[in-house]
């Protein structure tokens, strides 16, 4: 069966389904139809691991495939909420496992009606009759045909009213109301995150304690999810990335079978998922347990750029502010070994730390390891729109690096080194909790960590 989590609160659902259900009242009502989408093939009969959508979890719960969800926001002020899911099945569910079942979902998951899937394509059409307005994640859906198949069920509707009512003629797209409000996490989001922290914080200190000169980049990536699943988790969050030596400075390089070498710096940038919400975590340290001169140097660097991206992660900063700072520090450590020319102002302006740091400093994190959310606020007046302001309830990565590829440019002893150090931030009343701080970041804390584990 798809279980409950332990940590599953029926009322938190339904509160969410309740202020889309206010939110479709204040447009005028109508009907919203969501889906979780199918399992998938990896090969012949084969299908992949199946990862229910988002959207569809984070209003419902339920984490089965070929289930939709549809809310209805009638013009009387009374609304509901359906699931449609897969019925019961002996035959099918010796193989596959057991099934919740319409009868069963409707009282665990707190609905207000439940049915059998194949049954959705002849109530939707009947709910939309007299409906002024249908409602959908039109920009991340979970089905590809979702438009083509609203429009089947609005002509189907069409058929049926004869023209004596009225049928959906505005489209409204769901996925912004429900990114702004994923973007704030509610208690029964933020303990989940804290321990999905947690676990892959200690994977990340396992591979520390693990790791020996001689290894594969799998090796550690096995160490990491031998930790992730045996501490709870359900699945990596994303692909895990282990890699030693001049592979650091590719920055989506996914563990494989290079060797990891006496004096390599290793950078893994690996989280787990739990319960649906994902940790996200990126820490670099040395093979021998020790950091050389040249890897010293270029650390504190990356270091230092996290401590000033974090002093800015608070409430009423914006979200850009912590990357600027980061900025700014990378920068002037740059300068200060060498590897730029120039002043400040002009390294940042011109924009010649590029080459070394590409990418930006953080991003949303969720039940997507990019999560949903506005970075900016809303155009106005056809002008430049601001960052978004940072609130308590968001949770964001804060992730500076360093990536030197060998140059004419640069001294030859910073070639084929890759930095990044990330960790998980919530923002607070009075500033943020670093979530991931139970993997260390500081470099003797490091080293004594790992000085531990090859005794």
């Amino acid at each position: 069966m798809s279980l409950v989590s332990p940590v599953h609160d029926v009322h938190v659902y339904q509160a969410r389904r309740t202020r889309v259900l206010q939110w479709m009242h204040d447009q005028g009502g109508g009907v919203t139809v969501i889906p979780t989408g199918e399992p998938s093939l990896r090969n012949a009969t084969n299908p992949h691991p199946f990862r229910f959508d988002s959207q569809f979890y984070y209003l419902t719960g339920f984490t089965e495939p070929t289930a939709w969800l549809v809310m209805v926001a009638r013009a009387d002020g009374t609304s509901e909420s359906i699931l449609f899911c897969q019925p019961k099945d002996p035959d099918t569910e010796i193989w596959d496992g057991v099934r919740w079942g319409p009868e069963a979902a409707l009282v665990a998951f707190g609905f207000d009606q439940a049915h059998p899937i194949d049954t959705l394509s002849d109530w939707v059409p009947k709910a939309l009759v007299g409906a002024p307005a249908v409602f959908a994640p039109l920009h991340r859906a979970a089905v590809a045909d979702l438009p083509m198949q609203l429009q089947r069920w609005i002509t189907t509707a069409r058929q049926q009213s004869r023209g004596m009512r009225e049928v959906p003629n505005r489209w409204i797209d769901l996925t912004p109301l429900l990114s702004r409000q994923r973007l704030i996490k509610d208690s029964h989001e933020q303990a989940i995150m804290r321990q999905a922290a947690h676990i892959a914080a200690q994977g990340h200190c396992e591979a520390m304690r693990q790791v020996k000169p001689g290894q594969a980049e799998r090796s550690l990536e096995a160490e990491l999810l031998r930790v992730f699943l045996q501490g709870g988790a359900q699945d990596t969050a994303y692909e895990t990335i282990v890699a030693t030596g001049a592979n650091a400075c590719v920055l989506h390089h996914r563990a494989g079978h290079s060797v990891i070498k006496d004096g390599d710096l290793i950078l893994i940038d690996a989280g787990c998922e739990l319960h649906g919400y994902a940790s996200d975590i990126t820490r670099t340290f040395p093979a021998n347990g020790r950091f050389s001169g040249p890897q010293a140097a270029l650390y504190d660097i990356v270091l230092a750029a996290q401590a000033a991206a974090v002093s800015l992660t608070r409430p009423g900063a914006s979200f850009n502010a912590g990357h600027e700072a980061a900025v700014n520090v990378l920068c002037q450590g740059l300068i200060d070994e060498g590897i730029l020319k120039g002043s400040l102002a002009e390294v940042i302006e011109t924009r010649s730390y590029h080459p070394f740091y590409m990418h930006r400093t953080g991003h949303w994190l969720g039940l997507d390891v990019h999560d949903v959310g506005p970075y900016r606020l809303t155009e106005l007046d056809g002008e430049e729109p601001d960052w978004r302001p940072l609130e308590p309830g968001m949770v964001l990565t804060v992730e500076p690096g360093l990536y030197i590829r060998p140059s004419d440019q640069v001294p030859e002893k910073f070639w084929n080194i890759g930095i990044r150090i990330e960790d998980d931030a919530l923002v607070t009343d009075q500033g943020c909790e670093l979530m991931t701080r139970g993997a260390p970041v500081e470099r003797a804390a490091i080293e004594d960590l790992m000085s531990a584990g090859m005794r």
